[in-house]
């Protein structure tokens, strides 16, 4: 296909992964094997917790909302993916591309801010325990899931706005597997000064609003920790941590990395790009939710209803 002559004012071109059909069919069965894992995976974990009154938590009620951001996050990136590499044109129009933009900024920012709650709920059950259940009420629980929506659904309008202000004259070759602000506005014929300097604030803004707070709950659980007599108990927390900062690393690394660096489409951009829209969403229900004791015994009550009533 060539796409050095597409110069049209109301699509897009998706150059995708690879050119090389051997490989693209490779490539299509491994994403598809993680789409699928992904979703299965994610709106497993919302079903358990929605039907099992043992995880009716404030830390549980988090997860599911982490759990449906996923699905949602995977599913705008994903199919599209695997639709560009079975077919030979690679088209997205410019409404289409800019929907994604905008769903994937209110996705990304949404569950940034889940992630930074979610740390505070933990440091509040280790290290204030007996006022746990009272700080952390529904109210709350509820409050700053609602806070996270607002923040996504401002730093989506917001983006998406300044983009739409620019203007594209083609070609519009965008050098990767989905529309990412960077590498559209990089396509821009206009000045893209405001669109630069609103991604540079809102990712500012939301670092030191998510990664502040986040960093600070996970530091106070470590020297909680630290103290607890109990070597069991201080195994399981920073077993806990650990793990929840494998996740937090590559979805806050790179996703500023992502889009605080110009776009290039190199390699390397593309394996960022990978590891925060397709990577993330498949590792957060196996470390967050599926690794967990009380969640393995909720599935395994779910499955015993489930044959009672099959027999």
């Amino acid at each position: 296909m060539e796409v050095s002559n597409i110069t049209t004012a109301t699509t897009f071109v998706l150059l995708g992964l690879s050119n090389n059909p051997q490989f693209q069919a490779l490539l299509f069965v491994l994403f598809l094997v993680i789409y699928l894992l992904t979703l299965s995976g994610n709106l497993l974990m919302v079903v358990v917790i929605s039907t099992d009154s043992h995880l009716y938590t404030p830390m549980y009620f988090f997860l599911k909302h982490l759990s449906l951001l996923d699905a949602f996050y995977s599913s705008l990136i994903v199919p599209k993916l695997l639709e560009n590499l079975l077919s030979k044109w690679k088209t997205i129009s410019f409404n289409v591309c800019f929907t994604q933009i905008a769903l994937v900024l209110f996705t990304g920012a949404s569950e940034a801010c889940l992630l930074s709650v979610m740390a505070y709920d933990r440091f509040q059950a280790v290290c204030h325990p007996l006022m746990y259940v009272m700080v952390m009420n529904k109210r709350v629980c509820a409050g700053l899931v609602m806070a996270c929506w607002v923040v996504g659904i401002g730093t989506s309008v917001i983006n998406t706005f300044f983009l739409a202000q620019q203007h594209f004259c083609g070609p519009n070759i965008i050098r990767s597997f989905s529309c990412e602000l960077p590498s559209v506005l990089y396509l821009a014929c206009s000045d893209p000064y405001a669109s630069v300097a609103a991604i540079v604030a809102s990712m500012v803004i939301l670092g030191l609003c998510t990664l502040g707070p986040l960093l600070s709950s996970y530091s106070r659980i470590i020297v909680t920790a630290l103290r607890i007599n109990s070597a069991t108990g201080r195994s399981k927390i920073f077993s806990t941590c650990s793990s929840h900062f494998i996740v937090i690393t590559i979805f806050f690394g790179s996703g500023f990395i992502r889009y605080l660096t110009p776009a290039s489409g190199s390699v390397l951009e593309q394996v960022i790009s990978v590891q925060y829209s397709v990577v993330t969403p498949l590792l957060n229900p196996l470390i967050y939710s599926l690794k967990n004791k009380e969640v393995k015994a909720a599935l395994r009550r779910m499955l015993v209803r489930k044959s009672q009533l099959t027999f």
